[in-house]
């Protein structure tokens, strides 16, 4: 019988989206299986639950959260993760790189968004063709 998968615990706190150094020690230490990942993404326990709402966050979580890009975050000299009050607290304040950061986002989407439509206008004139 083959052994099962299991992956780094760096791994998975990546694929959960939580700050491993804030995970406890039994997460931290030890290779998680593929099943006891799953079960931590559908029956997350306590210190999970509580890592997702309150954080600390890792990067990528607290630029999506302050929807910027964690470019704009390193601009901005972020560069420790930021609990959910620290989040909300910028979200209200609107600092001037917040608000920057946010419109440069914003810009990237709409640019994206004008590619891809472009280039389906153009397979949809090849298809014609």
């Amino acid at each position: 019988m083959a052994q099962e998968q299991t992956m780094k615990p760096e791994t998975a706190a990546k694929k959960l989206g939580i700050l491993l150094a804030a995970a406890p020690e039994t997460f931290r230490d030890a290779p998680i299986s593929r099943t006891a990942f799953d079960e931590l993404r559908t029956e997350p326990p306590t210190w999970l639950e509580e890592l997702r709402r309150d954080g600390p966050h890792p990067r990528p979580v607290v630029a999506q959260k302050l929807g910027v890009s964690i470019s704009g975050l390193t601009r901005a000299g972020i560069d420790e993760p930021l609990t959910t009050a620290q989040i909300k607290t910028l979200l209200e304040e609107k600092p001037e790189w917040l608000v920057r950061e946010r419109a440069t986002q914003a810009a990237v989407h709409a640019e994206n968004a004008r590619v891809k439509q472009e280039r389906a206008a153009k397979a949809a004139a090849r298809a014609e063709d």
